[in-house]
């Protein structure tokens, strides 16, 4: 199986460690992020930005 690449430009999620989304916007990526971690409170969700290469823990 395939691993995604890094998106080049926008937010992704990274849950457990695996690329699960991209985003548009921090919002939507953060808005994203905190509903899985509500739903699933015992994942590790971050959000990875494109433009720094850095990832902020939800």
């Amino acid at each position: 199986m395939a691993t995604p690449e890094l998106p080049v430009s926008g937010y992704a999620l990274e849950v457990d460690g695996r690329l699960k989304a991209e985003f548009a916007t921090r919002d939507g990526a953060r808005a994203g992020g905190a509903e899985l971690k509500k739903r699933f409170p015992t994942l590790q969700i971050k959000i990875y930005d494109a433009q720094t290469n850095a990832r902020d823990e939800i």
